[in-house]
């Protein structure tokens, strides 16, 4: 399954014009079912947050969590970090036309190597990590990145099928995204050990997409996807798909944020300095 080609189109579809850019990131958290996880724990830190916080998205991708956090604070100082330069100057130029420059920056750059000191309030990382193969150099980075007290949030895929890896044969994934993963998710208890290593004192973290939020993504994500995959013209289909399925799509998404599982495909994880 090619997930990027697929954000590409939408992307140019959705920056024809800045309203319907703000559209694309309400239609993603409506739809996204880590972004109402994200969106809980950004609410709870808000409750904490300086009015002056800087905070940091690392790997922010099309902006959208930095979207959602300008509108939190309107002193917020926010700086997202991507791999893509393109990504990086789209957004740089999207948070401009709003008038967002002054406190809302996009920079490239990798974060192995990020090299900051105690700059940051809140860190951000939302479906990285399972990217990244020195992930423990860059959860140190982000240690070091962080102010005292500061708080580092974390999104990933778990390992009991968070990649929707299939294995066809020894050679060959098929369905899944392993040509996008370096790892298949993250235990639980290994990442903790890792976020504790890299020297955070403070570590929790819990299970999202249970068996309610799987449904919802195999309905909203993966079976649109597959089909866009197979024919682009299933793009003028979407909005009638979507009329469709969002009604149980928003169900079960209820369902899963307001349930604490034993086990699901996704992990959020919360390290504090």
């Amino acid at each position: 399954m090619q997930y990027d080609p697929i954000k590409k189109t939408l992307g140019k579809v959705f920056n024809l014009h800045p309203g319907l850019r703000a559209l694309f990131y309400r239609l993603l958290d409506l739809l996204l079912l880590r972004s109402w996880y994200i969106r809980r724990e950004l609410r709870e830190w808000q409750q904490e947050a300086k009015p002056d916080a800087v905070i940091l998205d690392a790997g922010s991708g099309f902006g959208q969590y930095v979207w959602r956090i300008a509108k939190m604070g309107a002193n917020f100082k926010i700086v997202g970090i991507d791999l893509k330069e393109e990504q990086v100057a789209d957004c740089n130029q999207y948070f401009s036309k709003m008038g967002l420059a002054s406190r809302v920056k996009f920079k490239h750059g990798q974060l192995e190597n990020l090299n900051e000191d105690s700059l940051y309030d809140l860190i951000l990382s939302v479906d990285v990590m399972e990217h990244i193969e020195e992930d423990e150099k860059v959860m140190t980075n982000l240690y070091n990145a962080l102010r005292s007290g500061g708080l580092l949030i974390i999104s990933t895929p778990s390992d009991q099928g968070g990649s929707d890896v299939h294995h066809h044969d020894e050679n060959k994934t098929v369905g899944g995204f392993i040509d996008e993963h370096v790892r298949d998710g993250y235990n639980i208890d290994d990442i903790k050990d890792k976020l504790l290593r890299a020297g955070f004192p403070e570590v929790e973290a819990y299970y999202s997409y249970g068996r309610p939020g799987n449904i919802a993504w195999k309905l909203s994500m993966k079976f649109p996807i597959l089909t866009l995959n197979l024919s682009k013209l299933f793009f003028l289909l979407l909005p009638i798909y979507y009329l469709i399925v969002y009604p149980p799509v928003y169900l079960f998404n209820h369902i899963d944020l307001h349930t604490k599982h034993s086990k699901g495909t996704g992990l959020i994880v919360r390290a504090r300095k």
